[in-house]
């Protein structure tokens, strides 16, 4: 059976979030609520899928759990989506490494400090 995968983040700003999955990671809009009154933005490219919805305001009795996470984005070119990155003005947190697991990978975090590593394929 075919699996896919599709995550959700909350960014605290919808439209910076836009902007840096469509012009720095040249996803596509594939959905866009906020014509409409909504606060959600879907951007995909090729088998991904990332959902921005509107971060709701925290409370008191939110439990907000430390957790990290790492996504994992693979490319054919690894060398050509840096130097897009770049191009666009963004910040490397860490430039291309030959990892000891055979492939080649740089690391971003997008506007509200998600973890992006950009491989090539394994």
């Amino acid at each position: 059976m075919a699996a896919t995968l599709r995550i959700e983040l909350f960014p605290t700003s919808l439209a910076a979030s836009v902007t840096f999955y469509s012009t720095v990671l040249q996803f596509e809009v594939v959905k866009d609520d906020r014509p409409h009154g909504g606060d959600y933005v879907a951007v995909g490219r090729d088998g991904v899928r990332i959902g921005l919805g509107r971060r709701p305001a925290a409370t008191a009795t939110d439990r907000q759990p430390a957790t990290a996470v790492e996504i994992v984005i693979e490319v054919d070119d690894v060398e050509a989506e840096r130097d897009h990155v770049l191009a666009a003005g963004w910040k490397l947190d860490a430039d291309l490494v030959a990892r000891p697991w055979g492939v080649t990978d740089f690391r971003i975090l997008d506007p509200d400090g998600y973890y992006l590593r950009i491989t090539e394929r394994h």
